[in-house]
């Protein structure tokens, strides 16, 4: 039997199958024995099949060929990954200037995955109703950047409702994933956006200015008159790029790759070479030195030391 994952909470799947039914599912042991280096071999948003039991719960059998994914380094075991969803037709990161402040190495290194594996990236500012003059400027320097470079960006409050109206619209008909770190409103935006999803949400820890997480587990939640699917996520506090090698890393971030075919050498690295045009770039700021210190961050990313620090 064919169906959806539709939830995941660590050790069980709920699967909805083609005729409508809620399965919950395991995964059988084999699936980690053929190269799926993952934490979970299964994902939110896969196509999966299954064979139900007596008990009314199913093993997967089988995972269909995923479209795209959104993947990380695992946070606990260095070797391996961890994937966030899978065939997305989009993803949604909300970002903080404050509040907490979302640093653009995060946003860097999640734009660069998305690239890595064709997934669209809108970035939405949140939380504009608390920003002071000086973080409203930070932040409209950061929509500037970004939307230089191709990234659709949203300013919009949670709180007051500004801007929502717009996500709804992006959201129609699209399997879109909805992530960000601990803190940034998501499950408040989540309830906005879908009436009646009830996300937990929690204040922000004073002490630290840090997000509380109150998603505990992914979830697919359906948009009014199954009209899509938002793919709920726990916040995420760092984004280890996984599997991505040094020469490959240019070509996800797209303004960098565009002054790399002007480089005197083939295979430039953009770190140190006479005649590089990538160096010159952000010396005449068409680059912004943020992302090429994030394009440096991730050339280091080989190195297991840096497996389990914060991004």
């Amino acid at each position: 039997m064919r169906g959806l994952v539709v939830r995941n909470t660590g050790f069980w799947y709920t699967v909805k199958t083609d005729d409508g039914q809620l399965v919950d599912s395991k995964v059988k042991g084999n699936f980690r024995l053929k190269g799926i280096r993952s934490t979970n071999p299964v994902a939110v948003g896969d196509w999966v099949h299954i064979d139900i039991n007596r008990e009314g719960t199913a093993f997967i059998t089988e995972i269909e060929d995923r479209k795209n994914y959104i993947i990380r380094k695992s946070q606990n075991l260095s070797k391996q990954s961890h994937i966030i969803a899978a065939n997305l037709d989009q993803a949604m990161l909300v970002i903080t200037v404050a509040h907490p402040q979302t640093s653009t190495t995060f946003i860097d290194r999640f734009l660069a995955s998305a690239e890595a594996y064709s997934v669209p990236v809108v970035l939405v500012f949140n939380k504009t109703d608390l920003l002071t003059d000086e973080e409203r400027h930070y932040q409209d320097m950061m929509v500037t950047l970004y939307d230089n470079i191709g990234y659709p960006c949203h300013q919009v409050s949670a709180l007051t409702g500004n801007g929502i109206d717009g996500l709804r619209t992006l959201l129609s008909g699209k399997v879109t994933l909805l992530s960000g770190n601990s803190g940034v409103g998501k499950s408040t935006l989540l309830n906005l956006l879908i009436p009646g999803t009830e996300a937990r949400v929690a204040d922000i820890s004073e002490a630290h200015d840090t997000g509380m997480h109150t998603t505990t587990f992914s979830e697919m939640v359906p948009l009014p008159d199954n009209n899509g699917y938002v793919v709920d996520t726990p916040g995420i506090k760092g984004f280890g790029t996984f599997n991505m090698e040094p020469e490959e890393i240019t070509s996800y971030f797209p303004e960098i790759f565009k002054f790399s075919q002007d480089c005197r050498f083939a295979n430039c690295t953009h770190t140190h070479e006479p005649g590089c045009a990538v160096i010159e770039a952000v010396r005449n700021h068409y680059i912004a030195e943020s992302r090429y210190e994030s394009y440096l961050g991730m050339l280091k990313d080989k190195d297991e030391s840096k497996y389990r620090e914060a991004y």
